[in-house]
């Protein structure tokens, strides 16, 4: 699952000439996924990312997102503090030269703080919960980290030019960062699993005018 893109709750209706457009683009379980969402989730990742992916990945995003805010909210996993969003919300804004230009942005994608705030919640709430799912069954080998180091992290570094640094010395971030990675595969193995048992309904595109 693509972590910047995790957050994705309908915000704002978008306009056209005076009227609202909008439609049920999915449907899981129960619940239905709204244009505005997929639009909402485009934004954000243009904030976060500086581009959006396609709407075939971006309404795919939104299902999965679906199925781990489910299961997360059957185990009663707690939300984050509004300190930690507090400082995910600095983080974000201090990307921007001056408040100006990040209130200017936000602006441009049609954004508010308030949606913002909500989906970077969501997005810390999501990826907490996967974390606490995966990672005490994943297992980093000394060997793995040592391949790494050799065959990933030393010819990077030669590319750029950059000076290497001794492997003990990275030992920990190597390990978390093949952590992360093996976070990411277990995720995605769940998800198409979990997605084959529920009922997703993938509407078909609108017709043009």
């Amino acid at each position: 699952i693509h972590h910047a893109a995790l957050p994705g709750v309908a915000g704002a209706v978008p306009q056209q000439q005076g009227r609202v457009v909008d439609r049920i683009v999915a449907r899981v379980e129960g619940d239905v996924i709204l244009l505005s969402q997929v639009r909402e989730l485009a934004a954000f990742q243009r904030l976060v990312d500086g581009r959006a992916e396609s709407d075939d990945r971006l309404l795919s995003e939104l299902v999965e997102q679906w199925v781990v805010q489910a299961e997360a909210n059957t185990s009663h996993f707690p939300q984050p503090s509004r300190s930690e969003v507090d400082r995910e919300m600095a983080r974000l804004a201090g990307r921007f030269t001056t408040p100006e230009a990040y209130a200017a942005k936000l602006r441009e994608l049609g954004l508010s703080a308030t949606a913002v705030r909500r989906m970077l919640t969501q997005q810390i709430f999501l990826t907490r919960y996967l974390d606490y799912k995966f990672r005490p069954s994943v297992q980093i080998e000394p060997s793995q980290v040592h391949t790494y180091y050799q065959k990933e992290l030393l010819p990077e570094l030669a590319k750029k030019h950059q000076p290497v640094p001794p492997e003990t010395s990275v030992e920990a971030q190597i390990r978390e960062l093949l952590i992360q990675r093996e976070i990411t595969n277990l995720t995605a193995k769940w998800l198409d699993e979990t997605k084959g048992r529920l009922r997703i309904e993938i509407m078909p595109p609108a017709a043009s005018p």
